[in-house]
């Protein structure tokens, strides 16, 4: 193939989902809100936020927007942990591995205590490995939260009931519940449950966006109403309330109204799906949402290269591909059969 060939030739990305384009949807409700309303969160559109999210949860919730997933996630847990305590979560969580030491940085200097569990999932017995041997006295850091992500970074998806026994333990142990649903989405399309079941007793979750098909925009959806009364103030000091917050929630709205949100992660999960028939013998973890993990050498990756897939590498001997809501089906099964005929 020749160079000009090359570059005429779209490349076939599967880099991330966030990459993907912003949905029509969204970029037609941003428009709308090109007028005149009051600043912050003070326009009509942010005052619907807590009414329509609501309705998607079948009960009452306060909905704060921000940004990004970083501050989503380290914003809802710095109302539960204090600077001298400590969040459970997987030891590949995203808050763990990708997020800068913005939980820290949030949380005053809070620590994550890190739990194993297949999937990057984890369960009550690895929490309870973690926080048992904790000494309850000063000189030793106290659990105050857990934090699972919902889908898991290896796209695994917890079940009602898992969500609802991590629940118990931290109702037991007086922790907090956190959801980073950065694939929420994915994850209700993929358990074909509510929204309610996919969340589970959290008392904040993390509702993705960004990676769905929206520009700049994330939810914080608190259902505990005394948590989201402290992080309005926190928001602003982290430099996240923005002074034309319709936006922000005119994205939120147009993909929860209508479930452009449930139809964008069906899309990306059957996506996801078309990868993994193709080339299942090579799959490291069962594909449940959009993210595909495969067990590929470094002469094969750069193989696929050259015919035009773009993926991360993911270690030594692995790869991982990424499905959008904007994914061409074709090119997921050309992948997934470029794959197999390695």
């Amino acid at each position: 193939m020749s160079s000009s060939t090359a570059r005429e030739t779209p490349p076939m990305r599967f880099l991330s989902d966030n990459a993907a384009s912003v949905h029509p949807a969204l970029w037609d409700a941003m428009r709308a809100a090109d007028g005149g309303d009051a600043p912050y969160d003070g326009d009509r559109l942010s005052h619907r936020l807590d009414e329509v999210f609501g309705q998607v949860f079948g009960q009452d919730v306060a909905v704060l927007w921000v940004a990004t997933g970083t501050a989503a996630n380290c914003l809802a847990l710095s109302a539960m942990v204090p600077p001298h305590g400590a969040a459970v979560c997987h030891r590949e969580a995203h808050i763990e591995m990708d997020e800068g030491g913005a939980p820290g940085f949030y949380l005053h200097g809070a620590k994550l205590l890190l739990a194993e569990g297949e999937g990057a999932k984890i369960t009550p017995e690895s929490v309870r490995a973690v926080i048992d041997p904790i000494r309850d006295d000063v000189h030793q850091v106290q659990p105050h939260a857990v934090s699972i992500t919902q889908a898991s970074e290896y796209g695994r998806c917890y079940l009602p009931a898992e969500l609802e026994a991590l629940g118990a333990l931290a109702k037991e142990r007086g922790l907090g519940f956190h959801v980073d649903g950065a694939r929420f989405a994915n994850a209700v399309a993929h358990l074909r449950c509510s929204p309610a079941e996919a969340v589970g007793p959290a008392q904040a979750l993390s509702f993705g966006c960004v990676k769905n098909g929206g520009m700049n925009a994330e939810a914080i959806v608190f259902f505990d109403a005394e948590l989201a009364d402290v992080v309005r103030y926190r928001r602003k000091r982290s430099g996240h309330l923005q002074s034309k917050g319709r936006y922000l929630a005119a994205q939120l709205l147009a993909m929860v109204e209508g479930d452009v949100w449930l139809d964008n992660a069906r899309a990306a999960n059957a996506a996801a799906q078309a990868i993994a028939v193709e080339a299942s013998e090579r799959l490291m973890h069962p594909v449940e949402a959009n993210e595909v993990f495969m067990r590929l050498e470094p002469a094969e990756r750069e193989t696929l290269r050259a015919q035009g897939f773009e993926f991360y590498d993911w270690g030594a001997d692995a790869a991982r591909f990424v499905a959008s809501w904007d994914s061409d089906h074709g090119a997921a099964q050309t992948l997934g059969r470029a794959i197999a005929a390695l």
